[in-house]
Parts: C-alpha cells; structure tokens; sequence
C-alpha cells in the first residue's frame, strides 16, 4: 500500500492583538451596607413590635407592622441581587 503524502500545515499565527477595550465596571460598594441595613431594620421593626406587643413602630398599623418588617427584609434580597 502506497504511503501518503505528508500535507505541510502553516504555522498557527495569532490574530493581532485588538485594543483592550475598556469596560465600564460600575461602582457597586453601596450595595452591602444598603443590604445590610435593610436586613437590620426590618428585623429590628419585628422585633420591636412583639416586644411591645403591638404598641410600637407603629400602632396604627397593627399585625401590618409584621408584613413592613418582612418588606425591608424582602427588600434587602432585592438588593442583594445587584452584588457582584
């Protein structure tokens, strides 16, 4: 059986280089202390409010004080998906 023929293959030769481009990366420091702080205040709000059994932050909301807690709780999360 004949022995084939041996292809010459070029060099890979890397595309020139392209400029770096500059990627804007924004800034995110604020979103943990925000996050945090959100955390901390709706969970200080529960807390307050089965301590002193319904009277305070506020009266006027009753039970609701329960669903702004658990709002700047929620909110926290919400931040929480902006860290990178």
């Amino acid at each position: 059986m004949p022995k084939s023929r041996i292809r010459k293959k070029a060099d890979f030769t890397p595309p020139p280089a392209k400029q770096a481009t500059a990627i804007k990366l924004t800034n995110r420091s604020w979103v943990a202390p925000v996050m945090l702080a959100l955390f901390l205040i709706g969970l200080a709000w529960i807390v307050v409010f089965y301590v002193t059994e319904g009277d305070l932050p506020v009266d006027a909301l009753g039970n609701w004080n329960i669903v702004v807690g658990f709002g700047f709780i929620a909110g926290g999360f919400a931040v929480s998906t902006q860290w990178k």
